[in-house]
C-alpha cells in the first residue's frame, strides 16, 4: 500500500509528541521535505489550472485569497502565492505547521535561531 504525502505527514506529526532531541529533529526534517513536495505538486496543478488567466486576474485572486501581491511580482510568483494559499489550508500543511510550532516550543528547529 502506498502512503500519500498527507498521510505520511499526519503519521509523523502523531509520532512527534513522544519524540525528543535528534529523533524529533529527524521527524521534523522528513515532514518538512514532504511539505515542500506537496507544495511543489500543488503548485504545478494550480499553474496548469490557471494558465489561461491574465496576470491581472491572478493578482485579484491572490489578494482575495489573503496573499496580497504587487505589480513587481510576475505571473510565476503570483501563481506560487495562489498555490501556497491553497496548500496552507490542507490537512497536511496544517499538521506540519502545528508540528513545527510544537517542536519550536521544545527548542527543536530545522534552522538554527539567529
Amino acid at each position: 500500500m502506498m502512503t500519500t504525502t498527507t498521510q505520511r505527514i499526519l503519521d509523523l506529526t502523531a509520532a512527534a509528541p513522544s519524540s525528543h532531541g535528534e529523533d524529533l529533529l529527524l521527524l521534523l526534517g522528513e515532514a518538512n521535505e514532504l511539505y515542500q513536495q506537496g507544495l511543489r505538486e500543488l503548485h504545478w496543478e494550480v499553474a496548469v489550472h490557471l494558465e489561461g488567466l491574465a496576470t491581472a486576474e491572478l493578482m485579484v485572486a491572490a489578494d482575495a485569497s489573503g496573499m496580497p501581491c504587487d505589480t513587481t511580482q510576475d505571473r510565476t510568483e503570483v501563481i506560487l502565492l495562489l498555490a501556497l494559499a491553497e496548500w496552507e489550508m490542507t490537512p497536511a500543511a496544517i499538521a506540519y505547521t502545528q508540528m513545527a510550532e510544537a517542536a519550536a516550543c521544545r527548542g527543536i528547529y530545522l534552522l538554527p535561531e539567529e
